[in-house]
């Protein structure tokens, strides 16, 4: 899928320093030296559609880093390309802005947005996802996809993460790992977002999963096999690591480094909460369907 994307479509992509420009090239892209806090028109010229996933996602950062990439890039990227003569717009969103810290079991599109939320990641991807939205107009289509938990080739924060707590000796379960999920293999959300590029009802968002419910210790314990690692069995209750992450996000607040702590909230979080999501509005709207399964997408990872 990822190969037939790239065969089909033209590609410019955003690249922050030469380096960055090399490796776009290197994949057969055209570089556009810029960043999100000085996109303009002129990048974007020629382009009939902008796929929107750069973010900040660090588990640990202060409010203007989520702020300003999230909410204040998204919006320059918007206004960037309505004045390129952009015709859609393709918002990589996320679950994750109806997250407050509550169970998410089997909802769909209508479930609503928090009023407020303690995680920064959350409240400025909820931010950004409202403004590409009500950006949406007959000449400048907008529409956001909501991708659950990304795996998959290429991989450089689950899997590598993960590898690292293992290898490490820090990893334990949160709640034996009993909580369900949903997933997104990077094949489905490539084929999502090429559907997206013409298809769908303009303004609106969509869950994009592989259609399957699966529990954080089956899917993990099988992600890390693919590397030949067992996690160890030992496990810790969320509520325990909750207050310890709270604790630990205090003191760092107060000392002079940018590295994070070694438990944020918002990883306990949503690592000891179900989050399932439907996907029939994706099936309906876009005319998508999953084109591997997580047992394919494991396999194809082992080989």
């Amino acid at each position: 899928m990822l190969q037939q994307f790239r065969e089909t479509h033209a590609f410019r992509a955003m690249a922050r320093s030469r380096d960055s420009a090399q490796t776009i090239q290197g994949l057969g892209a055209e570089p556009a030296l810029c960043s999100l806090a000085d996109v303009s028109a002129s990048h974007l010229e020629g382009c009939d559609a902008v796929i929107h996933s750069a973010a900040f996602l660090g588990p640990w950062g202060k409010r203007r880093d989520y702020w300003e990439a999230n909410v204040v890039g998204t919006e320059r990227l918007l206004d960037a390309a309505k004045s390129a003569g952009v015709q859609r717009f393709v918002h990589i969103g996320t679950e994750a802005a109806l997250f407050r810290g509550q169970h998410m079991r089997n909802i769909d599109e209508t479930y609503p947005y928090p009023s407020s939320t303690p995680f920064l990641y959350s409240e400025t991807k909820k931010e950004a996802e409202i403004r590409v939205l009500a950006a949406n107009t007959s000449e400048f289509e907008t529409i956001s996809l909501r991708p659950r938990l990304i795996w998959g080739p290429g991989d450089q924060t689950v899997l590598p993460e993960l590898v690292r707590m293992v290898e490490g000796g820090q990893f334990a379960w949160i709640n034996g790992g009993k909580a369900k999920t949903s997933t997104a293999h990077i094949e489905n959300v490539v084929h999502a977002i090429s559907l997206a590029l013409q298809q769908g009802e303009p303004g609106e968002a969509y869950f994009i999963t592989d259609d399957e419910y699966i529990t954080y210790r089956d899917f993990l314990s099988r992600l890390l096999a693919t590397q030949g690692l067992t996690p160890p069995d030992r496990s810790m209750p969320g509520w325990l690591l909750g207050g310890a992450a709270s604790l630990l996000e205090g003191v760092w607040g107060l000392l002079p480094t940018k590295s994070p702590p070694p438990l944020t909230k918002f990883a306990v979080s949503i690592m000891a909460r179900d989050c399932t999501l439907q996907i029939g509005k994706a099936k309906q709207k876009l005319g998508y369907e999953p084109q591997i399964t997580v047992n394919e997408g494991l396999k194809q990872l082992t080989a």
